[in-house]
């Protein structure tokens, strides 16, 4: 199937409140337009670098989402355009896209990534160290980031019951948050390979990738 195929695919599949995120990395210009063509408007990209050169070719009412990890020196890059930053993991970081943020007259909103998976090559923070950010008076200082709610990845596993196990783990940490901190309405889990599992276990937001635009090319 095309690439306009696969985005008309998930929009008759995927239910109303879900947001798809066509993950576009390593894929050409040509590629973001034909998914934009049929209808897609947020893609993620995990190099900031590659993310920029798209934006400055591409349609201005693209939501570009980085769904990498975040290299804080590289902010400034992504701070004028990007719609939502997935991976957060430290409140430096946060620090950082505020500062950014401010100087370009903005908000960003991020989502902080809990570590679900069990493998040590995950990211992430532990729900308590993302408690500690977001009562911290510091983080309540910033102004111009908001923490919108949650991402995380299951381990890369054929085992279905365990990627199963860590979805409901991290959707009863999101509906703990939710109850203590306003902004939280985003929860990001799901890929190609399990967001039919992250959607039964209530994320509402999928990143999928090699589904629309083929394998990629690393």
């Amino acid at each position: 199937m095309s690439i306009s195929e696969n985005i008309k695919k998930y929009s008759a599949e995927l239910p109303e409140n879900i947001t798809l995120v066509a993950i576009s990395k390593t894929k050409p210009i040509e590629d973001l337009v034909e998914a934009y063509e049929a209808g897609q408007r947020q893609f993620g990209e995990n190099k900031i670098q590659e993310m920029t050169e798209k934006w400055e070719k591409l349609p201005k009412d693209i939501e570009w989402h980085m769904v990498g990890h975040v290299q804080r020196n590289k902010v400034k890059y992504m701070a004028p355009y990007v719609s939502l930053i997935h991976a957060v993991d430290s409140l430096k970081l946060l620090k950082e896209i505020n500062k950014e943020a401010d100087k370009n007259e903005r908000s960003i909103d991020c989502l902080l990534q809990i570590k679900i998976a069990e493998e040590d090559s995950k990211y992430g923070i532990s729900s308590e160290e993302a408690k500690e950010i977001l009562d911290s008076e510091k983080f309540k200082s910033l102004n111009n980031v908001k923490v919108k709610g949650l991402m995380g990845m299951a381990t890369f596993t054929e085992d279905e019951t365990q990627v199963k196990k860590e979805f409901e783990h991290l959707k009863s940490v999101f509906d703990d948050f939710k109850e203590t901190y306003s902004n939280m309405n985003i929860l990001s889990m799901g890929m190609s390979g399990d967001y039919k599992i992250a959607l039964d276990c209530g994320s509402n937001m999928v990143r999928i990738g090699s589904d629309i635009f083929g394998e990629r090319n690393y």
